[in-house]
């Protein structure tokens, strides 16, 4: 069994990201589907050193790239910020990458800056994915990371919305497998019997009822 971790650390996967616990067998909904069948290449005109650039979302609609570079230099020496506009009508995506010096500086950012507030904004603070994660699909193609409950399409794995120790592994770790496994049988087991249980008694009540009508019925035609 594979080390548990709250984030994907090495390679990106459509599938694990769609599972707050990482452990879905198959999609839960389109995007996934979406996900797993697209093709990811980082823009290969992008420069500057991924390992020294953070992305930084959430942010206000009218937040400027200026504003974003006094905020984040408190972190250390900024080389070049790039705030996402939309092609189309220019207008903010309200995320930022961040470009530093040094590797320490960005990882200062990502540990540090992480919910700060910009304008009012508590922002999101993570190290580029695109170019440093193995298998990256970003939100446009049905994957990404985090994401709004009201949209149906939550991706876990990340530092907004890390990964839950999967039950088994939960039991595992206060004791053997084998009693965690003993443990979530006997769960499942007792689960089963409640809903047994309660289905006989909404049969009993049926029952109950249908007779009580049809004595009603009864007395009534013998008057």
């Amino acid at each position: 069994m594979e080390p548990f971790s709250p984030v994907f650390v090495e390679r990106y996967d459509p599938l694990k990201a769609g599972s707050i616990d990482g452990t879905d067998d198959y999609p839960h909904d389109k995007g996934i589907i979406r996900a797993l069948q697209a093709k990811f290449k980082p823009n290969k005109f992008v420069q500057g050193n991924p390992e020294c650039t953070v992305f930084v979302g959430r942010l206000g609609p009218n937040t400027t790239e200026e504003t974003v570079v006094k905020s984040m230099k408190e972190f250390g020496d900024i080389v070049n910020a790039k705030l996402v506009t939309d092609v189309v009508t220019g207008f903010s995506k309200c995320y930022c990458f961040v470009e530093y010096e040094e590797t320490y500086q960005a990882r200062n950012a990502v540990r540090n800056g992480h919910k700060m507030a910009i304008e009012d904004h508590e922002v999101l603070v993570e190290q580029e994915k695109g170019r440093l994660l193995k298998g990256w699909i970003p939100r446009r193609l049905g994957g990404g990371l985090g994401g709004k409950r009201e949209s149906g399409q939550l991706r876990f794995g990340g530092k907004d919305r890390p990964f839950r120790r999967p039950i088994i592994q939960q039991n595992a770790s206060t004791g053997s497998q084998g009693q965690g496994s003993a443990i979530d049988r006997r769960q499942r087991s007792m689960s089963r019997e409640r809903r047994r249980s309660r289905s006989r008694e909404r049969a009993e009540r049926h029952k109950h009822r249908s007779s009580e009508r049809y004595r009603d019925r009864g007395y009534h035609k013998r008057r």
